[in-house]
């Protein structure tokens, strides 16, 4: 099923914005045996990404009772949620008065290679740079134009996921994933300040770091000192963790930081 304002249908009008303009936000997550994981944490960050682009966002009742009913026919799935701002004439200012649109979809849980939780990923190293623009950083907005060309940058399916760097060469994200480098009792992950995604599985791993005697820590990082880190991992709310084992003619060899994020992660899902 799909929902659009609470209605059974697949369409969506011409003149919203979300369409039009990618005015808007969402959110992917899994729903497992009829639960979506984390939603408390991923109801928190779809009000702040809302927040940011000044949207109104739908109530957490309402939004409650139609995802129920979305996932219901699905219960092991993956759950989208998009807000738009809604309807609006033609230019970029904003029409007042306009009512956000909500689009609930689901899909089915991903079916990765189970060696790339085994033994790793190898991870391609993207020449498209993300733009800096701090009033967006952070936000997980609709255009992710920039996420799609970088994903259209290898064809290899043994190659998992991308690396992006910003316009200053500092390492920011996957095309799909935040970014974790070990190096000796520090967790560091980039400083998504300028651009970039903060995902709540990044947030939940940051805070939960100290459980496993990491420091957690949030800095800008070059690809130079990626690659001497020594473990990397990649994580987003799907895949939970992947170890990363091979990026840019870099091998890391042995490393359990992604099974020990997983693990802890699971420990700890509400």
């Amino acid at each position: 099923m799909v929902l659009v304002n609470g209605l059974a249908t697949e369409s969506v009008r011409i003149f919203d914005r979300g369409l039009t303009y990618g005015d808007g936000v969402f959110r992917t997550l899994p729903v497992r045996a009829g639960r979506p994981l984390c939603w408390r944490l991923h109801y928190d960050k779809l009000c702040a990404d809302c927040a940011a682009l000044g949207i109104e966002c739908p109530p957490e009742d309402r939004l409650i009772g139609e995802v129920g009913r979305v996932i219901e026919a699905s219960p092991d799935c993956v759950l989208k949620i998009i807000v738009t701002r809604g309807e609006g004439l033609r230019g970029y200012a904003v029409t007042a008065g306009a009512e956000p649109t909500r689009i609930l979809t689901t899909s089915p849980l991903p079916q990765y290679p189970a060696t790339w939780f085994a033994d790793g990923i190898r991870m391609h190293l993207c020449s498209t740079r993300l733009a800096i623009q701090p009033r967006l950083a952070g936000v997980k907005h609709l255009n992710r134009l920039e996420n799609v060309l970088a994903r259209r940058e290898w064809t290899d399916p043994a190659i998992a996921e991308g690396l992006l760097l910003d316009m200053g060469g500092n390492v920011i994200e996957g095309t799909m994933s935040n970014l974790l480098i070990l190096q000796g009792t520090t967790l560091l992950t980039p400083d998504l300040s300028r651009c970039g995604v903060a995902g709540v599985q990044r947030a939940r791993i940051m805070a939960l770091a100290g459980e496993l005697g990491l420091a957690a820590k949030v800095e800008n990082l070059s690809l130079a000192q990626l690659q001497e880190a020594d473990e990397v991992a990649l994580c987003n709310s799907v895949i939970g963790a992947w170890q990363v084992r091979e990026l840019a003619g870099k091998v890391w060899r042995g490393g359990s930081l992604a099974t020990r994020l997983r693990k802890l992660l699971d420990d700890r899902t509400h």
